[in-house]
């Protein structure tokens, strides 16, 4: 068994053909501080490896079976923290820059000097350990580079979500709207096994999706009764200037982006604003529409009080096939049954109802 002083030492690999050099370059460095172990050929060599990587190889170039050129491209490629010091003939010095070219940390010609094999072996260390070093630079470099992309996404996200609350700002009788449909969205897309790429997407475009509204006139915004025609087609307007609005911004997340420009779209073509139907509608769309009518139903206005939840599940189904996609209202109703979101508050989402 070694013993913790032989355990701490840097490993060596020798390996070559003939037993007699490989007993040479072993002798000249475990003077040198190495734990060496050796091997007669490349296939020998990638077996040991595999018992125990070794910080130093040193391998000649003619060997049977795997060659030295081969096993350096092995080394490389499955413990590429290796230094590789070649072992060659004169004749094959051409064969050694190959070798330097593919990797090899240097090389050493037969017959050799013992200092001349100290001086090479403590190069190729140098090297990896400047290559390890460059490593951990830039692997702390892209961990920082990628804290700093996550803070400057929750910052832009932030201020998103800004916009979103001072639209709810404007009109009162929605506070929490956006949130409530982000919570109901994620619980549908999980329900129908969307991928986790998608709902990060679904939950920022529901938290968004009504942030046209900002451009909507708050005379019409928070009528005490219900619109006309006119007043319709301009509250209607709201997905397209929120996709405006958020399209320079979302570049990077076109899923979201449908979701605001298409969640008042109706499978059965009478939406806006592109008119789509059935599954021209992107499916992050259609959940949406599910979530946002649920909530704007069970939601209290001026003028109205907030229907009961299960008046609003059964509206969901009524109109499920013309107005909604029925796959995503059947997610929605096994969500609400296994509970997968609070539901709504009717002392707080429910308004007095005024005099007449």
């Amino acid at each position: 068994m070694s013993s913790p002083m032989l355990d701490s030492r840097p490993r060596c690999l020798i390996v070559d053909d003939e037993a007699p050099l490989r007993a040479v370059l072993r002798r000249i460095l475990e003077q040198q501080g190495f734990h060496c172990r050796d091997a007669a050929s490349g296939v020998d060599a990638v077996a040991r490896l595999e018992e125990e990587p070794a910080s130093l190889v040193l391998s000649d170039y003619h060997m049977p079976h795997m060659d030295g050129v081969e096993l350096l491209q092995t080394i490389r490629e499955r413990w590429p923290d290796t230094a590789v010091v070649m072992v060659t003939a004169v004749s094959d010095v051409e064969l050694a820059v190959q070798c330097l070219a593919s990797g090899a940390m240097d090389y050493v010609t037969k017959p050799f000097r013992v200092e001349e094999i100290r001086g090479r072996v403590g190069q190729a260390l140098e090297k990896r350990q400047l290559l390890l070093e460059n490593k951990t630079y830039r692997e702390e470099l892209e961990a920082r580079v990628q804290a700093q992309a996550r803070a400057y996404e929750e910052l832009f996200l932030a201020s998103l979500q800004s916009l979103a609350d001072a639209l709810e700002v404007k009109d009162p009788y929605t506070w929490g709207h956006s949130v409530r449909v982000g919570r109901y969205a994620m619980a549908i897309a999980i329900e129908l096994g969307l991928d986790e790429a998608q709902l990060v997407q679904i939950e920022l475009g529901s938290r968004l999706h009504d942030i046209g509204k900002i451009g909507v006139r708050e005379t019409v915004l928070n009528k005490e009764g219900p619109l006309t025609d006119e007043e319709y087609r301009h509250i209607m307007e709201h997905p397209v200037i929120g996709w405006r609005i958020l399209s320079p911004l979302l570049r990077d997340a076109p899923v979201a982006l449908a979701v605001v420009r298409s969640h008042h779209e109706r499978v059965d073509g009478r939406g806006a604003p592109d008119q789509l139907t059935g599954e021209q509608i992107p499916i992050e769309a259609r959940i949406a529409a599910v979530a946002d009518s649920f909530d704007a139903m069970t939601s209290g206005r001026p003028y109205r009080a907030g229907m009961a939840v299960e008046d609003a599940v059964a509206e969901l189904q009524r109109c499920a096939g013309s107005q909604f996609d029925e796959g995503c209202v059947a997610a929605f109703i096994r969500a609400l049954e296994a509970r997968a979101f609070p539901l709504p508050d009717s002392r707080v989402r429910r308004p007095t109802m005024r005099a007449a």
